[in-house]
């Protein structure tokens, strides 16, 4: 079973407005972990304080890092065509989206799915399916939450024992299948075609 798990964390809620901070992402082969790609994202604006708090990511930290348009190459080539995988997925994906289309990129090709969703079904009667929530019930061992890399571990561990759950081993379901447990549309990363650029007679 072959997939990455990732996860950002920002500096508020508004893709396209607000900014990614920090990616974090795991790409699992034969459902081990085998290799890590792990950033902080100088987003060319104050952290705010709210998020901040959450996080734990300052001005400090942040200041001398790569920008988001230097990362998205590299981190499409990262996942490749690989089934992608992340709590409450559309957030995350609606960021890089949107940073992909404003800087006409490359993006991870596979489906993303959503582990929130597929959580809802297969372990059903939770007092809620936050990650946190929801590593406690398989007893994943965890350490620190909403820091991407290591959310991103949480998420694709939870996403084994979930696929395990369904299968009794590491066979992936059809991808059909998962979609449609997640209760969502189809989801992917946009594919960009960068555009010539116009060259000025004079």
């Amino acid at each position: 079973m072959n997939f990455v798990a990732f996860d950002l964390e920002t500096t508020g809620f508004l893709p396209g407005v607000d900014q990614i901070v920090e990616i974090g992402a795991v790409r699992y082969v034969g459902g081990q972990a085998e290799a890590v790609f792990s950033t902080l994202v100088d987003p060319k604006m104050k952290m705010p304080i709210g998020a901040s708090k959450v996080n734990g990511i300052t001005d400090d930290m942040l200041q001398g890092k790569p920008t988001i348009d230097t990362l998205l190459d590299p981190f499409a080539e990262f996942c490749s065509d690989l089934v992608v995988v992340a709590h409450n997925a559309a957030f995350d994906a609606q960021f890089l989206s949107a940073d992909i289309k404003k800087f006409e990129t490359k993006a991870p090709t596979g489906v993303i799915l959503d582990t929130l969703g597929i959580a809802r079904k297969v372990i059903p009667g939770l007092p809620n399916y936050k990650l946190g929530t929801l590593v406690d019930h398989l007893d994943i061992p965890a350490g620190e939450f909403h820091r991407a890399e290591e959310d991103a571990s949480y998420c694709g561990q939870l996403f084994i024992h979930l696929v395990r759950k369904m299968t009794g081993g590491l066979n992936l379901p059809p991808i059909e299948n998962l979609i449609q447990l997640t209760g969502k549309p189809l989801l992917n990363f946009p594919q960009i075609s960068p555009e010539p650029k116009q060259l000025g007679l004079f």
